[in-house]
């Protein structure tokens, strides 16, 4: 083992949220078993307690993480484990992506207690999400729905929809998938149905850009195939300037081998007009990629050809 794995007392900064801290307890269990020791370090971000309005009008992604990549700042933990989907697609100087992990069910999920299905539901019925991709698809899908914003964790999303504030609602299939609440879903959308965000479904580990120790000891956890799809989503949004004020999908997935050096990767992106003055603007590439340069330059490229559609940069 060399000097820079060598076994650590690791502490893990995350939110509190229930399903923050599954992910957090999944990575320490991982550590734990590489042979270090693992201690959490709880806490309450302003993305978690600003829940009455949306993200893109409070300041984005940025705002679940801030409070954890202070804590790195300050030597109080020496990584911190989010959902990548929440991660902003630009770091602030200082700080690193040292792993991506491999990818959950990257699919949107249709969660209702009365209709099996989103097309079963009657013209106005209501349904929440405040996220403005999950938006403009539905209203692609759907355009006679009513759609009501929906904050809050997950388990909070849930209880407004058992006391009836909503006929339906949109979440991350990975989330409830790994709270255990899988029975909750009615169907999964395909993404030829509901594009997936950038990076949903991943685990990505941020640790200061000087921790050579920590991105070394996090190797054993990467999947490197996971991320070089979110790194070509990555790419598209943030080339087209995205946060949560950016209707933008992004999804990639590998399309077999060309050989064992070099992968075939399909790269598909959606942005849509909140106003729903402009019809879905869609791309779709494959190339292929033998690094993480490689996905980057595929993302871009996609991004080009959407502005050129007449995409509205950020």
């Amino acid at each position: 083992m060399s000097s820079l794995s060598q076994q650590k007392h690791i502490t893990i900064a995350t939110r509190e949220s229930r399903l923050a801290l599954w992910q957090a307890e999944h990575v320490k269990a991982l550590l734990e078993g590489l042979g270090h020791t693992v201690t959490l370090l709880g806490m309450t971000t302003k993305g978690d307690q600003i829940l009455d309005r949306s993200l893109s009008k409070v300041g984005g992604k940025g705002l679940f993480v801030k409070e954890l990549e202070t804590a790195l700042e300050e030597g109080r933990a020496d990584l911190a484990v989010h959902s990548l989907k929440d991660v902003p697609m630009n770091l602030p100087e200082g700080f690193t992506l040292a792993c991506v992990m491999e990818r959950e069910d990257a699919r949107d999920a249709w969660v209702s207690p009365s209709f099996h299905t989103l097309a079963k539901l009657p013209h106005g019925a209501r349904v929440g999400t405040s996220s403005l991709r999950r938006m403009v698809l539905l209203k692609a899908l759907r355009p006679d729905l009513k759609i009501e914003p929906l904050r809050g964790n997950l388990d909070t999303r849930l209880k407004k929809l058992d006391q009836g504030e909503y006929d339906g609602i949109i979440l991350a299939t990975a989330g409830l998938k790994r709270l255990g609440l899988g029975e909750r879903i009615r169907e999964s959308f395909e993404p030829h149905q509901m594009l997936p965000a950038a990076g949903q479904g991943a685990l990505g580990i941020e640790v200061l850009s000087t921790r050579a120790d920590m991105v070394e000891i996090l190797k054993p956890l990467v999947s490197h195939h996971t991320w070089m799809c979110v790194e070509a989503e990555r790419a598209v949004s943030r080339a087209l300037g995205g946060s949560c004020s950016m209707p933008l999908a992004a999804h990639a997935v590998l399309d077999g081998l060309s050989s064992s050096q070099v992968l075939n990767l399909n790269l598909r992106a959606q942005w849509g007009d909140p106003e729903n003055t402009h019809p879905l603007i869609k791309v779709e590439k494959t190339a292929q990629v033998r690094n993480l340069g490689d996905a980057n330059a595929l993302g871009m490229s996609v991004a080009a050809q959407m502005i050129k559609l007449g995409v509205r940069v950020s």
